[in-house]
């Protein structure tokens, strides 16, 4: 539904309620629409610390120092 911004104003409850609904909800200034109610979703879950501990795990070398050919493939010698 496309509303005028006075209309807006004066119905922003009703207008809330219907883009939470899922409706579409233009608001225009005149004849031009200048911005859209949509609704925002339901909110995220909290993140945990440490909810993968022992579920990601990486190779004994993965922080070694490369060796020379590495450096050399990578171009840095």
């Amino acid at each position: 539904m496309k509303y005028t911004v006075h209309q807006a104003k004066t119905n922003l409850s009703r207008l809330l309620g219907q883009a939470s609904a899922g409706k579409e909800v233009i608001i225009a200034r005149k004849d031009q629409p200048v911005a859209k109610l949509v609704p925002i979703g339901p909110a995220r879950k909290k993140r945990t610390p440490g909810r993968l501990a022992g579920q990601i795990v990486c190779a004994p070398d993965a922080f070694a120092p490369l060796t020379d050919r590495e450096l050399s493939d990578l171009g840095f010698k």
